[in-house]
């Protein structure tokens, strides 16, 4: 059915609130015990506004950019001044934690004998660093970035990275990811998706729902094995 499976990184296989909660637990920052999940919400939700906002004014920016200016936005919004916390939060961010059901969906497509990729609005730096970190490099066959068309998703230009990396019709390619928004794309470009609704959220009014919806990624390895 499928030649190859796409997954989307930040929020699909790796943490992205993992950052604020790991510098919390540490209690070098008494201030983030509490503010915390705050910070990481409204942080990850102003480093999307900026991909957007970019993308349609047409001034692209690497991923890591608009991450530290999420940063800078959301420890301002929190009154938070202290340069070394950014520093540790962007360190963190550098290094996020895999989601426990990352490695078990990755190892499903690899037992399904598919070609397991990322396609990510992170920059390649960004990436390799990244899933190194995780551990995951050897279940990926690659990591493709929004850097080689800049511009971000929910461009279609994105999307179309998959096709021409591994030669296939987009009907081919299995797009997984995390972003109510981002499945929705993908499918609008022809993807069979799965969107892992870990956070229990409403579907997106979009033109394009997904094809399955699950709670974890736990149903990639059931969806393959069908």
């Amino acid at each position: 059915m499928y030649k190859v499976v796409l997954f989307d990184a930040y929020g699909t296989l790796l943490d992205v609130d993992a950052a604020a909660a790991n510098l919390a637990a540490t209690n070098r920052f008494p201030e983030l015990a509490k503010l915390w999940p705050e910070l990481a919400a409204l942080w990850r939700s102003r480093q999307l506004n900026y991909t957007w906002l970019r993308s349609l004014s047409h001034r692209y920016a690497p991923f890591w950019q608009l991450t530290c200016d999420a940063l800078d936005y959301a420890m301002e919004a929190f009154d938070l001044e202290d340069q070394d916390m950014r520093t540790a939060l962007l360190d963190l961010y550098r290094e996020l934690d895999a989601y426990q059901d990352a490695r078990p969906a990755l190892d499903a497509v690899y037992e399904a004998g598919l070609p397991a990729a990322v396609l990510s609005n992170g920059n390649q730096q960004m990436l390799n660093h990244a899933f190194a970190a995780a551990g995951l490099t050897d279940r990926l066959d690659s990591l493709l970035s929004v850097e080689d068309v800049g511009v971000f998703k929910p461009d279609p230009r994105v999307y179309q990275l998959g096709c021409d990396r591994y030669q296939v019709r987009a009907e081919e390619i299995l797009f997984v990811s995390s972003n109510g928004w981002d499945a929705a794309a993908a499918g609008l470009f022809g993807f069979k998706t799965i969107w892992a609704n870990r956070a229990g959220m409403p579907v997106e009014r979009l033109p394009e729902y997904p094809d399955f919806i699950a709670p974890s990624l736990d149903f990639v390895a059931e969806h393959l094995s069908s």
